[in-house]
């Protein structure tokens, strides 16, 4: 793994992992309005002005790392590339499986279905999956540094959504955060 990125604008770079967000983000823009709603934060999330200082590092910190995979080259011919490319489809699942549960719920109710019953958070699990991805298959650690920056960033706004959907959906979302992991596991049975 390499500290010092080698900045090569490429074919084989780790934009091909990371374009699933920005997929992701146009794809929310054609579903229908109710599904688009419930892929986004809700303002009453960002409550204060530290709410908004963390919400900004956390965009901030997502456009960076998109803009920087166009210059990360994938170690092509390495066990490193397949490695990454199985943390990638990893991450690609979790993300489609969240997607679909997200839309297949309706607005009254908290999503617990589908992979959300391994997971109280799959889309923010799915990014750290893609972004450990990059990490491995171009070897790059600067990279990995942005990952490890993402997961605590996003455990800021876990617990933000946490508190928002308790707030939200009262007992039934403290039922549900009593039997599922916050980040993954098996779920406990009550």
């Amino acid at each position: 793994m390499s500290w010092i990125p080698a900045f090569e604008v490429g074919v084989w770079n780790a934009w091909l992992f990371m374009i699933i967000y920005p997929l992701q983000w146009l794809a929310v823009i054609v579903v229908p309005k109710h599904i688009a709603e419930r892929t986004s934060h809700a303002p009453e999330i960002i409550q204060n002005r530290q709410d908004r200082i963390m919400s900004f590092f956390t965009q901030g910190l997502w456009i960076l790392a998109t803009l920087y995979s166009l210059f990360v080259p994938f170690q092509t011919g390495t066990p490193w590339l397949w490695v990454g490319l199985a943390l990638f489809i990893v991450g690609l699942l979790v993300l489609i499986q969240a997607t679909l549960a997200v839309a297949g719920t309706p607005k009254d109710k908290p999503f617990t279905s589908g992979v959300y019953r391994y997971s109280r958070h799959p889309m923010y699990l799915s990014m750290i999956f893609v972004y450990l991805a990059v990490s491995v298959a171009a070897a790059s650690w600067l990279f990995f540094i942005i990952t490890v920056a993402t997961f605590f960033l996003q455990s800021y706004q876990v617990s933000k959504e946490e508190r928002f959907c308790l707030d939200t959906y009262g007992s039934a979302y403290r039922d549900y955060m009593e039997t599922t992991p916050r980040w993954i596991g098996l779920p406990k049975t009550r």
